[in-house]
């Protein structure tokens, strides 16, 4: 079946610059579906069909935000294979839980996990002062371990809608004892790459994606992605936090809102 065969241009427009939105706002703190998603709502993709396409859009913009934040990436093989390994697995149990079951009662959960990620974020670096076991080049086993199994319930997550991984993903990162905002989005998106990528491949071979709209939503992501990024690192990381967790805040309301409004 054919959606929005014709596009019209200011529906075209409209994709486009929510794909610039959704791309920057992943860069830089995660949950540019929030943005995405509702677009491809209304310009008549089914709700299954837009959340594949969202998650394709938004992975091509994330991989391209990589390219900004790559100085900034420095963690060893040893933290970051098994990271890599959860991803790959939750990203892709994650796509084929969404493609087999109905999308309501996961939205049910989400508020409460929203929740949860921003108070993580806002507190895990009051939880972990002090401690030997962040996610540094001497990293734990420990540490690693919980890394790994946190990461795994974000990726599944991630595979499933993924809106708001990132603020997942930087919540377990500001636990585990990094200080540094840009290293940690310099790790979320290389994390969140590989489960939308995981998540993308999946919907890809099960035929779930609108193309017609998810090109033009691609190539706004794509810019939103790296000039996000890019423009993000010039800002203070105290501004970068606050707006985080405005967010996390912000799409906590909004899903407790619509899943129980």
């Amino acid at each position: 079946m054919c959606y929005t065969c014709s596009l019209e241009l200011h529906i075209a427009l409209f994709l486009f610059f929510a794909g610039v939105l959704g791309g920057a706002l992943n860069a830089v703190a995660g949950g540019g579906s929030f943005i995405a998603f509702p677009a491809l709502l209304f310009s008549g993709v089914p709700p299954i069909q837009a959340n594949a396409t969202n998650a394709v859009a938004l992975w091509v913009g994330v991989t391209a935000s990589s390219g900004a934040y790559r100085k900034h990436l420095d963690i060893s093989r040893r933290v970051m294979a098994p990271l890599a390994v959860t991803s790959v697995i939750g990203g892709i149990a994650g796509a084929f839980l969404l493609l087999r079951t109905p999308a309501h009662t996961f939205l049910r959960v989400l508020p409460w996990l929203m929740l949860g990620a921003t108070l993580l974020f806002v507190f895990g670096g009051r939880l972990s002062r002090g401690s030997k076991s962040g996610l540094a080049h001497d990293a734990s086993r420990t540490a690693i371990a919980v890394a790994a199994t946190f990461e795994l319930v974000v990726a599944v997550y991630g595979g499933y809608f993924g809106g708001g991984v990132g603020i997942m993903n930087l919540a377990m990162l500001a636990a585990l004892g990094m200080t540094d905002i840009h290293a940690m989005n310099a790790l979320k998106v290389v994390l969140g790459g590989i489960i939308n990528g995981m998540a993308v491949v999946t919907f890809i071979v099960a035929g779930a994606v609108a193309w017609k709209p998810g090109l033009i939503m691609i190539a706004g992501a794509i810019a939103g992605g790296y000039f996000g990024a890019h423009y993000a690192q010039k800002l203070p990381q105290s501004w970068i936090r606050t707006f985080v967790i405005a967010v996390g805040t912000g799409m906590t309301v909004y899903f407790f809102w619509t899943a129980y409004a």
